[in-house]
């Protein structure tokens, strides 16, 4: 049996798709089924439920927030993954949860991987930084993915937001200074499950191929659906954010394409199969 933490935001919502599909028993909880944050209300919930995979997709991810509600964010972010982690080996489950790219500071202008020192600049960075760390120490099958801008069907985000700005606008401002790679939470979720058939434990990276700016992934939105107003560039000192972001953040996904064999798709084919989806929920 497979329990899924957070199942009610994007990466839990295509999981409990993909298992549904498969045919796959699964227990889905959000936090008011379950309360990751309670060592011992995880410990009394998993008893007797025989379950052999634990995947946390519950996280803070207010970023900007995270610098009022740090208590909060550490919580969610370091300490529940790492407790979940131990209840996991106490039961003899395996275990995956989540990361990011915002654990580093943007300074090497080339792609991220799993070997490069972490270099937190926020609050958000800092919690989920220190989370890989104690969930890697507490367990040695654990999973932590660390993922990238990650959009999906199933809650707001990025895509959404420049949708809804795009309506009844004829001009839009996007930053082209943050760069990384917009990320599929289907295709997180499918290759994340891949992994864990391999049961090659540890730290990896796992965002869609390719690169672009916020500004690149605003555009190519935009002219999927036909927008025709004019979108201008802007920088992020034109916006004043509390939390201070990276740069550049695209991560190298080579270590799990080697393990897995295969190629993670495009970050354009995840919006495009994105799209499709809000199309046949009559959202588009």
């Amino acid at each position: 049996m497979i329990l899924i933490t957070g199942a009610n935001g994007q990466l839990g919502h295509d999981f409990q798709r993909i298992f549904t599909e498969k045919n796959i028993a699964y227990i889905a909880t959000d936090h008011k089924e379950l309360d990751i944050t309670n060592i011992d209300s995880v410990r009394s919930f998993v008893k007797d439920k025989n379950i052999d995979l634990i995947i946390n997709c519950a996280a803070y991810n207010n970023v900007d927030k995270a610098e009022e509600e740090s208590e909060m964010c550490y919580k969610l972010n370091a300490y529940a993954p790492r407790d979940l982690a131990i209840v996991a080996k106490e039961i003899g489950a395996e275990y995956i949860t989540y990361s990011t790219d915002f654990v580093f500071d943007g300074s090497k202008k080339s792609p991220y991987t799993e070997d490069d020192e972490v270099s937190p600049l926020s609050v958000y960075s800092e919690a989920k930084a220190l989370g890989e760390k104690l969930v890697l120490e507490a367990y040695e099958k654990s999973f932590v993915i660390r993922t990238s801008w990650v959009f999906g069907i199933a809650n707001n985000n990025f895509n959404r937001q420049v949708i809804n700005w795009s309506k009844g606008r004829d001009t839009l401002a996007i930053v082209d200074d943050q760069v990384s790679a917009p990320t599929y939470s289907y295709d997180l979720a499918l290759y994340s499950w891949k992994l864990i058939q391999t049961k090659a434990y540890g730290l990896y990276n796992l965002s869609n191929g390719g690169i672009a700016s916020k500004y690149d992934q605003a555009k190519y939105v935009l002219d999927s659906i036909g927008w025709n107003g004019t979108l201008n560039r802007a920088k992020s000192s034109d916006f004043k954010l509390p939390a201070k972001r990276a740069e550049y953040s695209k991560l190298d996904s080579s270590k799990i394409e080697r393990v897995l064999g295969e190629k993670i798709p495009s970050w354009q084919s995840g919006i495009d199969r994105f799209l499709n989806e809000m199309k046949e929920k009559g959202e588009l």
